[in-house]
């Protein structure tokens, strides 16, 4: 990324980057990246990452090494239900491939940010026995022998260390109190993790046709728990996906408020995750993904730069920041990850029973999408709530959106006494009207 491209990018990244920053994030990556052409990127994107503040975990597998390194030595392996049975011989191939991955991250995160605009950053990578374990046991009559379960994360050092501003890196290995070393699943140990440190995002990275397999049919690219619960009933229960779509939900339900599922093989796909208001991948999330609240005087920044374009084309009159300040309590805006991308304002004449709809506004990006009918619910839901009987809008160019939702046109002696004597003949708006007893019911 040369200098002016980073420059360009790090100023629309910027409200990503206060949102995130102090953020804690557990992202697990395959053996399968960390020996691909695309190692180099990943590393700096996760360098980049911990330079802008943001803490990060950093889990690795190793299952595909261990079934190579396996296959060289033409030495057996056997798996049930998908979970591999680890013995004495395959546990010490298991050391030495996570010895030969960690060395392998270590190596290129000590690169840190070279060849960009950050390369004077300086990142601090940190691993330790922060991870206990027990044995899986006996299944089904079948003994895992060294494969192991998470039994505790120690989360209070984790912790330490990312207050200090490094990256912890954990292999896929457990240890028990009586010195034994378990082999787990990274899936599963990245999604402990999480939960005991309270992430507030899980991040896999993970194989393009894993993921295509889970997005097949779906029309979404975001699933709140109960979809991702039915999703993962009608996928292959031994396939790569559904390994992982458990665990996340095992996460979710342990806390995490979201879980990612990202195309290990798209260059840059942790930052468009992150720094793009859509993301990437699959998400499935706890909460509503597009929240509305009433707004606060922290918000009025952003409702600003909603407004302001729309403003200097003349569709709304203009607000300086102090009004909208005074006014932040009449207004309801439109969040998406943390971002404000519409806004809404109810203005009340309670002596006519009635309440003006103002600044209506939908991110560009947003439009024709919804989301600017779930705005104008709202405010229906709050003028009822009011006992209003009906909404009012003056509007210069959205004439035919508020008519297509019920909104009819109507003269100036129907607007309450105080908006008339307000009323701008240079502007000459539109004014519309719509009867909410007529509504009501619906909402």
């Amino acid at each position: 990324m040369v200098k002016t491209q980073f420059v360009n990018w790090f100023r629309s990244a910027s409200p990503y980057i206060r949102i995130h920053r102090g953020r804690t994030f557990v992202v697990q990556v395959s053996d399968r990246a960390l020996d691909s052409s695309g190692f180099t990127s990943l590393v700096h994107d996760v360098a980049l990452l911990t330079s802008l503040g943001i803490r990060l975990v950093l889990v690795y597998g190793a299952r595909a090494s261990i079934d190579s390194c396996l296959d060289d030595k033409q030495a057996a392996t056997r798996f049930h239900d998908g979970i591999r049975v680890t013995d004495p011989d395959t546990m010490e191939t298991v050391r030495t491939v996570a010895g030969r991955l960690l060395l392998k991250l270590q190596a290129g995160l000590s690169m840190g940010l070279g060849n960009s605009p950050m390369s004077n950053a300086e990142i601090r990578v940190n691993t330790g026995n922060y991870v206990s374990a027990k044995p899986l046991g006996i299944i089904g009559g079948v003994d895992y022998q060294f494969t192991g379960a998470v039994r505790a994360i120690d989360a209070d050092a984790v912790v330490h260390k990312l207050d200090r501003g490094e990256i912890v890196v954990l292999p896929p290995l457990g240890y028990s109190v009586t010195g034994e070393a378990y082999n787990l699943s990274a899936p599963a140990l990245a999604s402990g993790v999480a939960v005991a440190l309270q992430a507030d995002k899980l991040i896999y990275l993970v194989e393009s046709d894993d993921l295509s397999g889970l997005q097949d049919g779906l029309q979404v690219n975001q699933l709140n728990r109960e979809g991702a619960r039915e999703l993962l009933t009608r996928i292959d229960e031994h396939s790569g996906g559904y390994r992982v779509l458990k665990h996340a939900l095992a996460a979710c339900a342990g806390g995490v408020q979201r879980a990612h599922l990202l195309n290990r093989e798209e260059d840059g796909a942790l930052l468009n995750e992150l720094f793009t208001r859509d993301g990437a991948g699959l998400m499935i999330s706890t909460s509503a993904y597009d929240v509305t609240r009433k707004a606060t005087g922290d918000d009025i920044g952003a409702i600003l730069d909603l407004i302001e374009p729309h403003e200097q084309q003349g569709a709304l009159v203009k607000r300086s920041r102090e009004k909208l300040e005074l006014e932040a309590d009449h207004f309801t805006i439109l969040v998406r990850d943390g971002l404000i991308i519409g806004c809404v304002g109810l203005y009340p004449y309670p002596d006519e029973g009635m309440g003006e709809v103002a600044c209506l506004v939908v991110h560009p990006d947003y439009q024709d999408t919804g989301h600017g009918n779930l705005l104008l619910d709202e405010v229906e839901k709050e003028a009822i709530r009011r006992n209003l009987d009906c909404l009012f809008v003056l509007t210069t160019q959205a004439q035919h959106w508020f008519l297509e939702r019920g909104f009819s046109e109507a003269s100036l002696d129907s607007l309450p006494m105080e908006k008339q004597d307000l009323y701008n003949y240079q502007r000459n708006s539109k004014i519309l009207v719509r009867n909410l007893k007529l509504t009501g019911d619906r909402i």
